[in-house]
């Protein structure tokens, strides 16, 4: 299952990439937000991909990779986006 990973990618290469032979793509449909750094509010994110590794989660929002955590209820809070490079993204894991 690759649905929605980016052009060339597969959840295989995620895998190498990683070093984490779990990662998984997971279902989008969770509350995600971002809490920015010196802000009170949280942001809401409607992620199109999201990549779990334990639990840490990759999640793609308007072509930008957040980096977060996955709560034991599903949801994620991110705390900063990663870029748009999934590779660079997944490095700074």
């Amino acid at each position: 299952m690759n649905s929605g990973l980016p052009a060339g990618w597969t959840i295989e290469r995620v895998r190498a990439l990683s070093g984490d032979r779990s990662a998984a793509l997971l279902s989008c449909d969770r509350f995600v937000v971002v809490e920015p750094a010196g802000q009170a509010d949280y942001e809401p994110l409607r992620p199109d991909v999201m990549l779990a590794f334990h639990d840490l989660c990759l999640v793609r929002d308007e072509g930008e990779w957040f980096m977060g955590q996955l709560d034991a209820d599903g949801s994620v809070i991110c705390w900063a986006s990663y870029g748009s490079d999934l590779a660079e993204a997944i490095r700074g894991l």
